[in-house]
């Protein structure tokens, strides 16, 4: 057996809730690695949904250990929050089943305040952030001010890192006409949740080490989508930290090589939360559509989704970049009762062709897709579990998603159901 990576492969919101919490089954440590309470995970468990945004998916699986790594910007508040809402499901957490990485670096209120005054600022070039400090907080971490959470152990030295945070802080709020930051105000911030954030706190880099020489199984699980990452991405228009699967690495401490497989969860159909580029979207009713059948709207934002047709092009390019082995595809389901379906195999750019998304923002937002047509079906294939129930039309849409690709289907999902999986290949066999 071997360690598991899962990462989006599209924009986000490709359907990882479900996937990972169905390979955590599988799994004895299920680690986050890079994002913050930005991403949302939808669980559907015995009738119960939990919606989770920090915690790791395994949090909700009894007797599975969960870490949150260095590569999280963590908002202490938010996690509290999210940790007594889990708890109120009845799922039992404590420090022997949730691990921190004490190297992991904190958002805090002036982080929320100062992603919301820049995105408004920026007027009709708004990036689409979701204002909850995540941005502003991996630019502290970068520049070396961020305020982490070993840093609470000691009262005195908590007090130099937020002078040198504010020093910053409040010379930008300046510039922009707002209140500064009182250091009393936030020292409180701090100190009034350390006492329940530090039982939680671990070197985790050297608990992934032990458990990995124990062979215990690992799922690193990501957030947001390939297509997000804040180098490969739709630039300006992404996230803040890497989403590629090398990212499990740096984002918990992991040795270099652990990791034997990485799942790309790639949506049947392409959404997009936010402002940016979208090749295929589609502006009529067929978009119309997808949205409405495919429930598409944020878990953690609840935005509204705009929807197009597969890009194949889009995700080829990612399982390049993340070194994806197999994709999970999901929410094939929702493409029932389409007579025709669409794919796009290129790009057409002032009467160029090309097979991959530069990185020029002029050009990512003027190529135009190229298509090929494809019949649907009018069969359901909710529900399926194996590729015997599926409508042949079906079968012949995923077969030439995995050419395109250049990479198999691994899990096929074909509901929002746990049990509702067609597995191919197990990821953990390698």
């Amino acid at each position: 057996m071997t360690n598991v990576a899962v990462v989006g492969s599209q924009w986000g919101d490709e359907g990882k809730g479900k996937i990972v919490d169905w390979l955590s089954n599988r799994a004895d440590v299920v680690v986050r690695f890079q994002g913050g309470h930005n991403a949302g995970h939808t669980l559907v468990i015995d009738g119960v949904t939990h919606k989770l945004s920090l915690l790791p998916s395994g949090i909700v699986r009894k007797g599975k250990i969960s870490v949150i790594g260095n590569g999280v910007v963590i908002d202490p508040y938010a996690l509290l929050k999210e940790i007594e809402t889990v708890r109120a499901n009845g799922v039992e957490i404590s420090p022997d089943s949730l691990f921190i990485a004490e190297n992991a670096s904190l958002i805090l209120s002036l982080h929320r305040q100062i992603d919301n005054m820049a995105e408004a600022a920026r007027g009709k070039g708004k990036i689409g952030t979701t204002g909850r400090g995540i941005g502003p907080a991996y630019e502290d971490k970068v520049g070396r001010r961020a305020i982490r959470i070993c840093d609470l152990v000691d009262e005195d030295l908590l007090s130099e890192r937020v002078d040198g945070l504010l020093d910053h802080h409040n010379a930008l709020r300046r510039g922009l006409g707002a209140q500064e930051v009182v250091k009393a105000d936030l020292m409180k911030e701090l100190l009034d949740i350390k006492d329940e954030i530090l039982p939680f706190a671990k070197p985790c880099w050297k608990v992934l080490d032990q458990l990995n020489n124990d062979k215990k199984r690992i799922l690193f699980e990501g957030a947001q989508g390939i297509m997000l990452d804040v180098d490969h991405g739709t630039y300006p228009f992404v996230t803040s930290s890497s989403t590629v699967a090398g990212q499990a690495y740096a984002g918990s401490g992991f040795g270099l090589g652990g990791i034997g497989y990485v799942l790309g969860i790639t949506k049947a159909y392409t959404t997009r939360v936010g402002s940016g580029p979208f090749p295929t979207e589609l502006n009529d009713e067929t978009g119309q559509r997808l949205g409405e059948r495919g429930h598409e709207f944020g878990t953690v934002t609840g935005r509204k989704r705009s929807c197009g047709w597969f890009d194949a092009v889009l995700v080829r390019q990612a399982i390049k970049i993340a070194g994806i082995n197999g994709i999970a595809l999901t929410k094939l389901d929702i493409l029932d009762g389409f007579e025709k379906l669409k794919i796009c195999v290129g790009y057409e750019y002032e009467g160029e062709k090309l097979d991959y998304l530069p990185s020029s923002i002029k050009i990512q937002a003027a190529v135009k897709p190229i298509y090929e047509e494809m019949d649907g079906w009018s069969e359901s294939t909710a529900g399926a579990r194996s590729f015997d129930q599926l409508p042949e039309n079906a079968v012949k849409y995923v077969r030439r998603i995995e050419e395109l690709i250049e990479t198999p289907v691994a899990i096929l999902s074909t509901s929002p159901e746990r049990d509702d999986t067609i597995l191919v290949k197990d990821p953990f066999a390698g």
